[in-house]
């Protein structure tokens, strides 16, 4: 295993470490490549080939891995698609997951247009209800705009009612922490940015705002759509007064967060390009729905666990091993800033 290292109690979860000091303890599990909205930084415009049916892992494989990450000190589980509430069953295997020993946090993205529509365990509890039964802590939301003709163009779905209400679901099922993720995108969304953080406010939100990354075709990110997160803060600035660094505020991601003067309100933001420290407190690993093992999202490093998990010579132990073997692979730092050029979409990958 190299530089791989692993510590611990006996009695307690076993904490992995790469040879950065990278301490793996948080796995991004992706469902379903396919997704009801198409948006442009994760799905180009181009017609999208769904994978097939075959191809996916299933929930059973899906827990299967996740049940050896626990054993080697994985304890954050946040469910990704596409957007995951679209796959059949998502509910079931939620509760599922949330069943499982050695999980502390277990987490959903989404994109919110169907967190307010009725569960399907035959009474009258929303889906945002049922996950919160099921375990879910933290509900994480993408919404980058308040404007509904905004908010079709940059989706192509005319979805913004359906995820406010998504978002009051996600409110009345009383989440620990419900996030609203904002991707930063120039002369499409700066000018909202004091709306959002007033919506934040309003509805007792976590708002952080996200640079845009090149995660899917290299048309996404350019010069002139670029917002880096410091201009993002200086407009937020403008309007409130200088920021306050929190830095003892921590949510198991990277973002570095803020107060708003005179306020308890915080603002995050999410600096993959421009924060040269970024990767340093990195501390996840990826698992796409068809069963690729990533070590890092920035990077094409990506390792077929499904053909492990589909030989019946493969046991539980090879399962691990192969954890381990990826653990030792993950990257210093993202390439991002490299002339990084995506060779799958982000939809792809996961979010």
């Amino acid at each position: 295993m190299g530089n791989c290292k692993i510590s611990g109690d006996p009695s307690l979860a076993f904490i992995v470490e790469d040879r950065y000091g990278h301490r793996i303890s948080y796995l991004r599990v992706s469902i379903t490549d396919r997704c009801n909205e198409r948006c442009h930084y994760c799905m180009p415009a181009e017609e999208q080939t769904w994978l097939p049916k075959a191809e996916i892992l299933s929930y059973e494989e899906i827990l299967r891995v996740i049940r050896a990450g626990t054993r080697l000190g994985i304890s954050k589980v946040r469910v990704t698609g596409g957007e995951p509430l679209t796959r059949k069953n998502a509910l079931w295997f939620m509760e599922q997951l949330g069943q499982l020993e050695g999980i502390r946090d277990l987490g959903l993205s989404t994109n919110g247009s169907l967190l307010a529509k009725p569960g399907n365990q035959g009474h009258s509890l929303t889906v945002a209800e049922c996950l919160k039964r099921s375990g879910v802590r933290t509900v994480n939301v993408s919404l980058d705009t308040l404007d509904r003709a905004t908010y079709e163009k940059t989706t192509g779905r005319d979805f913004l009612p359906k995820v406010l209400r998504g978002i009051e679901a996600a409110r009345a099922a009383e989440f620990e922490s419900i996030k609203i993720n904002t991707v930063l995108m120039r002369h499409r969304n700066e000018h909202e940015l004091w709306d959002l953080v007033e919506f934040a406010r309003e509805k007792n939100l976590l708002l952080r705002f996200i640079e845009l990354m090149p995660v899917s075709t290299t048309q996404v990110l350019t010069e002139e759509n670029f917002l880096s997160a410091a201009e993002a803060r200086k407009l937020v600035e403008f309007r409130y007064g200088k920021l306050e660094p929190v830095p003892e505020f921590r949510t198991n991601g990277p973002a570095s967060y803020y107060r708003i003067p005179g306020t308890d309100q915080k603002v995050g933001f999410i600096s993959a390009m421009t924060n040269l420290h970024f990767c340093e407190t990195c501390n996840k690993l990826r698992l796409t729905c068809e069963g690729k093992l990533r070590p890092c999202l920035g990077s094409h490093l990506e390792f077929d666990l499904r053909s492990v998990l589909r030989d019946p010579a493969m046991t539980d132990a090879d399962v691990e091993r192969f954890f381990l073997e990826v653990v030792e692979r993950k990257p210093e730092q993202h390439d991002f800033r490299n002339q990084y050029q995506p060779g799958r979409r982000m939809i792809a990958i996961g979010g």
